[in-house]
């Protein structure tokens, strides 16, 4: 928290990354990984993989997940609690190993490991390892946003004063907007982010509508923060434009981010700052939005969105578990 308040007007953060222990991943990932130069769909990569990318793309931080894509689950809920704790724990001795490099952000399933064991790997994450954030994917393991399960864990993180996070995409029917919305409700004061803000990967007629909701239901509520990532850059630049001229607190909302290994770091954080350069050249812009109001967007505008809104988040957040545990 106190490095982030020091050097949060500079830093570069990737909001949205995943990260896997490489030495011990089960078959058939591990030998996949290292047999096979050529990318995959969801090619896990190590801390020093992403530590490398990083430094090639002048990304100071990255908040780090475990990625799904390598955590293999069966049909005994105990064994599904330890493959997971173990894809958790590999964050938090990252954390330690690098510091200054990474945000750990733990993740939870309360299909696969039932309602129980998934509060008692939220419980861990915060209370143990200290993170603030605990995620749920509810499209890639096929369970409604919304659910009772889901709910009740949601309510769960929240108490433990950490902040709920979902995989929120157009990419399956299992992430509505209605269905962030109706959580967003629970707790209007307290925040929950939505990764991907609509986009996942979906087709272009699905991910239109989603992107749509997703902009709208962020100006409806305040308590929603958004990661932009794995969604069409075209869409990416309409919220952020959407946003500023909405004006605080919603131009606060919206980080930027990559999805590394399923998005390319160097790629993303290189558009971002084309982007950028190209909205605070308001004057030359293409969006009438952006020609009527020039100063719209500033380096200290472009850096909200690159660094500084997400590090401010995580500073209230740490700062609310500190006076929760302390």
């Amino acid at each position: 928290m106190q490095f982030l308040k020091r050097k949060k007007n500079k830093l570069v953060i990737d909001a949205d990354t995943h990260i896997s222990n490489v030495d011990y991943l089960a078959e058939p990932y591990r030998s996949r990984y290292y047999e096979t130069d050529n990318y995959y769909h969801g090619k896990p990569i190590s801390a020093e993989d992403l530590l490398a990318e990083m430094k090639m793309a002048g990304v100071d931080m990255s908040l780090v997940w475990q990625n799904t894509a390598v955590t293999p689950y069966g049909n005994d809920r105990k064994v599904n609690f330890k493959t997971l704790l173990s894809a958790d724990r590999y964050l938090f001795e990252m954390d330690l190993k690098y510091p200054g490099k990474f945000i750990p952000g733990g993740w939870t399933d309360p299909k696969n490991l039932g309602v129980d064991l998934a509060i008692k790997m939220a419980e861990i994450c915060v209370k143990e390892f200290g993170f603030l954030f605990v995620k749920m994917n509810p499209a890639q393991n096929e369970y409604p946003i919304d659910s009772d399960s889901v709910v009740t864990v949601f309510k769960k993180i929240v108490e433990l004063g950490a902040i709920p996070a979902f995989h929120f995409g157009s990419d399956t029917p299992f992430t509505p907007a209605e269905g962030l919305e109706k959580l967003a409700l629970l707790h209007t004061e307290h925040p929950v982010v939505g990764i991907h803000m609509g986009g996942g990967g979906p087709s272009y007629m699905d991910g239109e509508e989603h992107y749509n909701k997703a902009r709208e239901l962020g100006l409806r509520h305040p308590n929603i923060k958004f990661i932009e990532s794995a969604k069409r850059d075209t869409h990416i630049e309409s919220d952020l434009i959407t946003y500023q001229l909405a004006g605080e607190p919603f131009s606060r909302n919206i980080c930027c981010a990559s999805d590394a290994p399923y998005g390319r770091q160097t790629w993303n954080f290189g558009g971002y700052r084309a982007m950028f350069k190209s909205l605070i050249d308001g004057a030359n812009h293409t969006d009438k939005r952006v020609q009527n109001n020039p100063n719209l967007f500033t380096e200290e505008v472009a850096q909200n969105f690159m660094g500084r809104n997400f590090a401010e988040m995580v500073i209230e957040g740490y700062e609310r578990l500190l006076d929760k545990y302390n």
